[in-house]
């Protein structure tokens, strides 16, 4: 009887392949999360909030100030909302694509984050008034200010764009790849080369 081959240094780890679809449903668990999260919370905005005064949080510290923003931030390009929809659905596409190669579980929640915050505005841009692609994304919460005078008014689905897009900076600068393997320790050509076997006899 023949032993079974050992694990040679610089070779991918075999249940690599079985990490992709982990990490896909990663993704697309947290994005489905953050949007109904976001989605949830603009209708509450919408019941509670609607001809109010702001709502004071935390001792002045956070306010609920519901607002309609054409633009992003400071209401920057609120004369060309129609650009807004568009960008989101080219971020949709690449996070889409970065999606057949994942295997990064924390890339995973990253890009999830990224991708249910786009959603979540992108729904207001294409289905709230005043017309499609022209749609005015609801905001509620202003930090230190009830008008946003120190910062824009945000929503749920800016904070998970925030988040992350701040993790995803954190994993670069560490060095972790959305393949799974470490940049400096594992980038090495022959383990480069192996990844593209793995990948090979996963697709066959």
């Amino acid at each position: 009887m023949t032993a079974a081959p050992s694990a040679e240094p610089g070779r991918t780890d075999p249940g690599g392949g079985k990490r992709r679809p982990r990490a896909v449903a990663i993704l697309a668990g947290v994005a489905l999360v953050a949007l109904l999260a976001d989605l949830v919370t603009k209708h509450l905005a919408l019941a509670a909030l609607t001809d109010r005064e702001p709502l004071r949080l935390l001792g002045g510290s956070v306010y609920l100030s519901l607002t309609r923003n054409s633009g992003a931030a400071w209401s920057i390009g609120a004369d060309h909302t129609w650009i807004f929809p568009l960008i989101t659905i080219g971020v949709v596409g690449w996070i889409v694509w970065m999606a057949l190669r994942l295997r990064s579980l924390p890339w995973a929640v990253s890009l999830g984050l990224v991708l249910g915050g786009a959603l979540g505005n992108l729904v207001d841009r294409i289905f709230r008034a005043p017309a499609p692609f022209h749609g005015h994304v609801v905001d509620m919460i202003s930090l230190f200010d009830p008008y946003g005078q120190v910062w824009p008014v945000f929503n749920l689905a800016d904070s998970s764009l925030v988040c992350g897009v701040l993790l995803a900076v954190l994993l670069e600068l560490t060095g972790r790849q959305r393949d799974g393997r470490r940049a400096g320790r594992d980038g090495d050509p022959a383990e480069s080369n192996a990844a593209q076997d793995a990948d090979q006899r996963e697709r066959a």
